[in-house]
């Protein structure tokens, strides 16, 4: 019999539903309801790394940040030790939020890696849209940038 069922979902839905269990997995994003992480989660891409490519060169002009979804990557800041990340984890936000928007460290694949970028028009919509998540980022970007002032 046709049409009693569930409908059935979609690619796009999965991607979507796939796109929102890895913003849930980031600390900055787990706090949002379902909603706002749908709509966040639209607004992204996803992008495709082999081992050893290049996602971010520090003091370049950042465009975006990521979110990792799969895999790993190693960020090396100046005078600071090479920390590993994985899913779950931002890079890249600290360009988004500062006047000059210069990247402040290298960001390279450590694995294949999966990851959704968000661009700069579509971050300061999401900021305005989403005061908790531009809370819990501020508060990452300072920690991050005290680091790197420690470092100096």
């Amino acid at each position: 019999m046709i049409g009693t069922g569930p409908p059935m979902e979609t690619s796009r839905d999965t991607e979507l539903t796939r796109r929102v269990d890895a913003l849930r997995r980031a600390p900055i994003f787990s706090p949002l309801p379902a909603a706002s992480l749908e709509r966040v989660a639209g607004d992204m891409r996803e992008v495709l790394l082999p081992a050893g490519s290049l996602l971010i060169e520090a003091r370049t002009k950042g465009s975006g940040m990521y979110v990792i979804e799969e895999g790993s990557v190693t960020v090396h800041r100046r005078a600071l030790q090479p920390v590993e990340l994985g899913p779950g984890e931002v890079v890249g936000e600290l360009a988004l939020l500062l006047p000059d928007g210069s990247r402040t460290a290298r960001v390279q694949a450590k694995t294949q890696v999966r990851c959704l970028a968000l661009d700069r028009a579509s971050f300061r919509r999401m900021m305005e849209a989403e005061p908790q998540l531009a809370s819990a980022l501020l508060e990452s970007a300072v920690v991050r940038l005290a680091e790197l002032a420690s470092a100096s």
